[in-house]
């Protein structure tokens, strides 16, 4: 089976369908193989997605998207000033 990537928004209408299986007594294990996603995968999206609408997921990527892109300009300044430091004192 190819590993497909899951939107926020698919993960959580695939958790709201999980938590109907489950309040009406299916096991954790067979609501995985209906969702053709593993235990482990179900539980870490529990654990991430768990109580969250639609629109708070898609902001919390979002979110994490820009603080990725911010932590690599400040690396790419911080590298842009160690090497003007080391210029300076003319060490090349």
């Amino acid at each position: 089976m190819p590993f497909k990537k899951h939107k926020p928004e698919e993960i959580i209408g695939k958790l709201r369908e999980a938590e109907i299986a489950l309040a009406q007594g299916a096991s954790v294990g067979e609501v995985c193989r209906r969702l053709s996603v593993s235990e482990q995968t179900y539980y870490r999206w529990r654990k991430e997605y768990g109580g969250l609408k639609t629109d708070q997921a898609r902001r919390m990527k979002d979110l994490e998207k820009e603080n990725a892109r911010l932590r690599r300009a400040i690396s790419d300044l911080t590298l842009d000033k160690l090497i003007l430091q080391e210029a300076a004192r003319g060490n090349f």
